[in-house]
């Protein structure tokens, strides 16, 4: 085993002590505040309890004004809408939102997701059939930067589109304005931070991000029309307007902002991480009747935190499944449900569909392994196959990832057209979004982000596009090689206990760009130490200084088990385990090396 790859982060001594005395915390969970650049004791205290009164104004997000004029006019004017989204977890919490708080407010909301076999995006075949039902205002989730062809017809059949979407703008249109100029993107209004004259200082959000905060400024426009009741305006009617509706309250929806978000991968760090910690407390309330039925079909229980680990492993898979095997609308429904009953029957479908899912994931992953075993790797993984569902390639490029610690692009070929659909996973900080665009002679379509992207290709195209990728990865991490990974603390094992476990946990929730922290022990001696699940895993008991015990798991690290009496350094994280229905403290291992290598 060689040596630990992670460094110990530097901070400032004296810092990490005023700001302990200051929180009342241990100086090992000071230090990660400081090493995260949280110093100052009041903007600590504020991170470690995030409150949606921090969140900023959208001020500056392009095309968020003329959104919400033309939405409240046709809520006011009693237009029928339509709402529509991808099929993934993020495109279908985004039209769920959308949908439901429209519906609140007196809407006719005709909501509509994409279906696999139909391609990513907004389609023609959607904007004609919002047009056949009368809809002349339509509102796209998490799709529309590049569905150009298909908003021009809806346009030309009479419906205004709203594009809320954070895919990268491609750099053909960067310049475009939704609604501005002859040479102007279709839309009525795009809304994506991504746009180049869009100066909201965080492009970070996902689609049901922005999709809340277009709402919340509908809320406030219709509040200064006097669209709903008060104190002043009897129930039955309201200055200007005749309506009179109770106001909607937007934290209902923040259930769906948390998982959309979290499910997307975007960086769990300023509006994404309060919107996400807000969402989380409301999820584990339960309230809503679809997903209080899916925690119960995960087996998630009554007393079991509800974080942004079930959210990922747990809801997100099951939201996901029936848009992988073709339609997502059993899960738009499910999240739309509002009576038990139905709600029932809807997380029936999405657990059928989500163990179909699981076995065709696991036949593509084990045939994309057998296409890879003995192969010269390249710094980027492109494997393809015939036949295999376009909707699971995602999961298995990310398992390759978890395997293999780079780039992954997994791509489904349909053998009677010859056409290649895949996903792609990043490792290692690479911009997929970037290495695509290097590789986009080889491509018919990509689109997208940094972390995860879809692309479109020939299959007589992929060894060119395998060599483009390989390229442009190899170039992006030449230019990142200087970094390293850096953990938060060394610390002795017994250190390790439930109290600083529970601090750490405090700057939850975790993932892209607020990851968990990361600490070292040295020279710990292995008491026991076995493979587990289907092997590829590692449970330790680990003994440090002065006697303290503490067991851990390793995932993925089963091949470098160092056996019993072994002393070995290791980078792990620190969680509480319940298992068993006690409770415990818990290290999740990263790495393992022989001590002092």
């Amino acid at each position: 085993m060689d040596k630990l790859s992670w460094t110990i982060r530097d901070v400032h001594k004296g810092t990490v002590s005023a700001l302990a005395a200051a929180l009342g915390v241990r100086s090992v969970t000071a230090r990660c505040l400081a090493g995260r650049g949280i110093v100052d004791p009041d903007l600590a205290r504020s991170y470690l309890e995030p409150r949606l009164a921090e969140l900023r104004p959208p001020a500056g997000l392009a095309g968020l004004s003329r959104a919400v004029d033309r939405l409240c006019s046709a809520v006011c004017a009693g237009e029928r809408i339509g709402c529509f989204g991808d099929y993934d977890v993020d495109g279908v919490t985004t039209t769920a939102l959308v949908t439901g708080f429209l519906r609140r407010l007196g809407a006719t909301c005709l909501p509509r997701v994409a279906r696999r076999a139909a391609g990513y995006g907004f389609g023609e075949e959607d904007a004609r059939w919002f047009a056949d039902q009368g809809v002349s205002l339509v509102v796209t989730g998490d799709c529309g930067t590049s569905d150009v062809a298909a908003i021009r017809l809806a346009a030309q059949l009479g419906a205004d589109v709203i594009v809320i979407d954070h895919h990268t703008v491609p750099a053909a249109s960067a310049a475009e304005r939704g609604g501005e100029g002859a040479a102007a993107h279709p839309a009525f209004a795009l809304i994506n931070p991504f746009r180049d004259d869009s100066t909201f200082p965080f492009r970070g959000m996902a689609s049901v991000g922005l999709a809340f905060y277009v709402m919340q400024r509908v809320r406030t426009r219709l509040r200064e029309l006097g669209f709903f009741s008060s104190a002043s305006a009897p129930a039955g009617g309201s200055a200007g307007t005749g309506r009179g509706r109770p106001e909607p309250d937007l934290r209902e929806w923040l259930d769906l902002v948390a998982i959309g978000t979290i499910a997307d991968l975007v960086p769990l760090a300023g509006e994404n991480r309060i919107l996400t910690h807000a969402g989380l407390r409301r999820l584990g309330e339960r309230r809503r009747p679809g997903l209080a039925a899916l925690l119960a079909r995960a087996e998630v229980g009554l007393d079991e935190a509800v974080d942004e680990r079930v959210v990922a492993w747990k809801i997100a898979p099951r939201l996901n499944a029936p848009g992988r095997l073709g339609d997502a609308e059993p899960a738009l429904a499910l999240l739309l449900a509002e009576e038990v009953g139905a709600a029932e029957v809807a997380a029936d479908a999405l657990e059928r569909a989500n163990l179909v899912r699981r076995a065709e994931q696991d036949r593509v992953a084990g045939e994309a392994l057998a296409a890879l075993e003995g192969a010269d790797l390249g710094p980027a993984l492109v494997v393809a196959g015939k036949g295999w569902p376009s909707g699971v390639v995602g999961i298995v490029a990310a398992r390759l990832v978890d395997l293999y610690r780079r780039p992954a692009f997994v791509i489904a070929i349909d053998p009677e057209t010859g056409i290649g659909r895949g996903s792609a996973r990043t490792a290692g900080g690479i911009d997929l979004y970037r290495a695509l665009e290097r590789a986009a002679p080889h491509l018919m379509r990509f689109g997208g982000h940094a972390a995860a992207a879809g692309l479109t290709v020939a299959a007589e195209e992929i060894p060119a596009l395998r060599a483009a990728l390989s390229a442009a990865v190899a170039e992006a991490a030449d230019a990142d090689a200087g970094s390293e990974r850096a953990a938060d603390a060394e610390v002795e094992l017994g250190e390790v206990d439930e109290r600083l476990a529970d601090e750490l946990a405090s700057l939850a929730p975790f993932g892209k760009g607020n990851e968990q922290p990361i600490l070292v022990g040295r020279r710990l001696h292995v008491r026991d130490s076995r493979r587990v699940g289907d092997g590829s895993h590692l449970k330790l008991v680990l003994e440090g200084a002065g006697g303290a015990v503490r067991s851990g798991i390793a995932f993925g690290l089963g091949d470098r088990d160092p056996g019993p009496g072994a002393a070995i350094d290791c980078a792990f994280s620190a969680a509480i385990s319940t298992w068993g229905g006690g409770r415990s403290v818990e290290l999740q291992i990263r790495e393992l090396a022989r001590a002092g290598q």
